[in-house]
């Protein structure tokens, strides 16, 4: 059965909704892309009108921007520190927008979407 984003069939309440329509394409769902720290590995995708979106699965370097100075720089990242948007992804050291890691300049936190734009970027925080 195929994953979808459409609207759930039930109310909270449990209560069913007026069934209109099947699956469409439109509403396809694609498995999370769970981005770890490890050696590089990219996939592109087709998506949506035909367009192209590049997942990250894994990567060892993050692209750090210093606030203080304005500049960017390629660091390699040397351990996973937090990701506060949930538990289990904070147990599985699984990297989103909003975890932070630890660099060889120091602290980190992710402004990229790794699942989406296909590459690390991030902002120093210590």
């Amino acid at each position: 059965m195929a994953r979808s984003q459409a609207q759930s069939r039930r109310k909270y309440t449990g209560k069913k909704y007026k069934h209109f329509h099947k699956k469409r394409k439109r509403e396809l769902e694609r498995p999370p892309i769970n981005t770890v720290i490890e050696k590089e590995k990219k996939k592109k995708q087709r998506v949506m009108g035909g367009n192209t979106k590049l997942k990250l699965f894994a990567s060892t370097f993050i692209n750090i921007t210093d606030l203080n100075t304005n500049k960017t720089s390629k660091i390699k990242i040397l351990r996973f520190e937090s990701n506060l948007a949930s538990k289990d992804l904070n147990r599985r050291h699984i990297l989103t927008k909003g975890a932070v890691v630890d660099t060889e300049l120091g602290k980190a936190r992710i402004t990229s979407r790794p699942g989406q734009h296909g590459v690390l970027n991030g902002v120093l925080i210590s």
